[in-house]
C-alpha cells in the first residue's frame, strides 16, 4: 500500500464483469466498516466524465490511436486531482473501474505499438500505480456478447470487433505477469457469486497487509 488509504482497480476485456465486481466488493467492504470510493475510467470526475463521452460514444474511427492517448491522460490526471488522490489522502479504499492498464491495452497494444508513448505520458501526468490490480480474466467471445448485449451509447470499442478483444484479453495477461507484484488474476467464466467471494477475500488480504 501507497499513502494513507488503498488504490484497487479493476481490469479485464468488455463484458468481462469487472464493473460488476467492482460494485460487489465495494458494497461488501463498506458492510466491512471501510470508507469506500467507486469511480471509473475515463470518468469519475465532471472534466473526465465529460472527456468519456468523446471517447467511447461515436464511430470506431473517430480518433487516432494518439489523440485517444491524449484525451485518456487528460481525463486520467482530473479524475487524479479531484477524486483519487484526495480520497486516498483521506485514508479511504478508493475502488476504481479499469486505469492505465487499459489505456496500455487499448491505445498502446491494440492500434500500433504506442505503449511506450503511453508509459511516458503516464510517468509525467499520472506519476502512481495501483496497490492492487484485479483483472479478471473471461472468454473474448463471451465477453464481447456481453458488452453487445448492453446496448448502449458506449460501444464504441466493442464496435472494432472479436479479434479486438481476442488481442486484449492475451495483453492483459501479458501484463499480469509483466506486474505481478500488483496484478492479482481471477477467473470471470463463473458465477458472479463465486468470483465475488475470491475478489473479496484477495481485497481483505490486501487491506489486512496495510494494517488497516
Amino acid at each position: 500500500m501507497t499513502g494513507e488509504g488503498l488504490f484497487l482497480t479493476f481490469e479485464g476485456i468488455d463484458g468481462s464483469g469487472k464493473s460488476t465486481q467492482a460494485r460487489i466488493l465495494a458494497d461488501t467492504l463498506q458492510s466491512d466498516g471501510y470508507d469506500v470510493i467507486l469511480t471509473r475510467e475515463p470518468g469519475g470526475s465532471p472534466g473526465a466524465e465529460e472527456i468519456r463521452r468523446l471517447v467511447l460514444e461515436g464511430d470506431p474511427d473517430r480518433w487516432s490511436a494518439e489523440t485517444e492517448i491524449l484525451l485518456f491522460t487528460a481525463a486520467r490526471r482530473d479524475h487524479l486531482e479531484r477524486t483519487i488522490a484526495p480520497a486516498l489522502a483521506a485514508g479511504k479504499v478508493v475502488i476504481c473501474d479499469r486505469f492505465a492498464d487499459s489505456t496500455r491495452m487499448y491505445q498502446g497494444l491494440s492500434r500500433g505499438d504506442l505503449r511506450r508513448l503511453v508509459d511516458q505520458l503516464h510517468s509525467l501526468m499520472i506519476g502512481r500505480e495501483p496497490d492492487l490490480t484485479l483483472l479478471i480474466d473471461m472468454d473474448p467471445e463471451t465477453g464481447l456478447s456481453r458488452a453487445k448485449g448492453r446496448q448502449t451509447a458506449e460501444e464504441r470499442f466493442e464496435d472494432f470487433g472479436p479479434d479486438l478483444q481476442r488481442r486484449m484479453r492475451a495483453g492483459f495477461i501479458d501484463l499480469a505477469r509483466e506486474h505481478a507484484d500488483r496484478f492479482r488474476v481471477i477467473d470471470g467464466n463463473r458465477d458472479v457469486e463465486i468470483v465475488a467471494k475470491d475478489v473479496a477475500a484477495i481485497a481483505r488480504a490486501a487491506l489486512s497487509k496495510g494494517g488497516r
